[in-house]
């Protein structure tokens, strides 16, 4: 099926799927997948790494903030990088994990993030994830899915993923990292995760990726009269 040079939005709550449901969605309309989530991994591995942030989650913003103006990070090949070095695994790991919101809540990371979300979304036809992606970084996106899960479904696939992985896990750890994650991330004063006004609401929790990718194509049918 062919479809106009839109921009799909995908926002919702962490362990949703959202990165592969839009990975299969880039596939199937040979769009470019942008994974926003991978970024704001990438500054926080970053930030562990050169001390910016404590093991009590405290930040140093002012030096953070100067430091984001010289990172090279982006997407490559295998995933995202900080210069040539592939961090795709790292930004995976539970340390990461559960670091990651206190520092996409900080103001000067999101301006860094969404200037390079931008710069890769200046022609359309792209599929991008993440939460705040339909109501902040692309308000204009001309398809908004905002997905959610039933916590327990969610925690399970995320503990699914990283064995698979060969992570050590716990599925009560994860849950409560999840939790946690879905309160900051709604109440952050900086783009809170949030329900676009006219982002159609998927809930996957027993939903197989076959349909949740019919569920779209009738939509996209729907929507713009194909």
């Amino acid at each position: 099926m062919q479809i106009p040079d839109i921009i799909i939005a995908i926002d919702g709550y962490s362990s949703t799927g959202k990165s592969s449901f839009a990975k299969i969605i880039a596939k199937e309309f040979s769009f470019l997948y942008l994974d926003s989530g991978a970024l704001y991994r990438g500054v926080t591995l970053f930030a562990i790494e050169n001390g910016y942030i404590g093991d009590d989650n405290t930040i140093n913003v002012p030096e953070l903030d100067k430091a984001l103006s010289g990172l090279d990070l982006h997407f490559g090949p295998n995933g995202t990088y900080i210069g040539k070095r592939c961090i795709e695994k790292e930004i995976r790991s539970m340390e990461v994990a559960g670091k990651v919101s206190p520092i996409a809540a900080v103001a000067e990371v999101r301006t860094f993030v969404d200037r390079k979300l931008r710069e890769f979304g200046r022609n359309g036809r792209i599929v991008m994830d993440g939460r705040d992606i339909g109501t902040t970084v692309f308000p204009d996106a001309q398809l908004k899915v905002f997905m959610t899960a039933d916590p327990l479904v969610r925690a399970q696939r995320r503990a699914d993923e990283m064995r698979a992985k060969g992570m050590e896990t716990d599925l009560q750890e994860v849950l409560k990292n999840l939790q946690e994650r879905d309160y900051i991330d709604s109440h952050r004063e900086v783009s809170p995760l949030t329900q676009a006004e006219d982002a159609i609401v998927l809930d996957n929790s027993h939903m197989t990726m076959e349909e949740q990718l019919q569920w779209l194509k009738n939509i996209i049918k729907e929507r713009f009269g194909l």
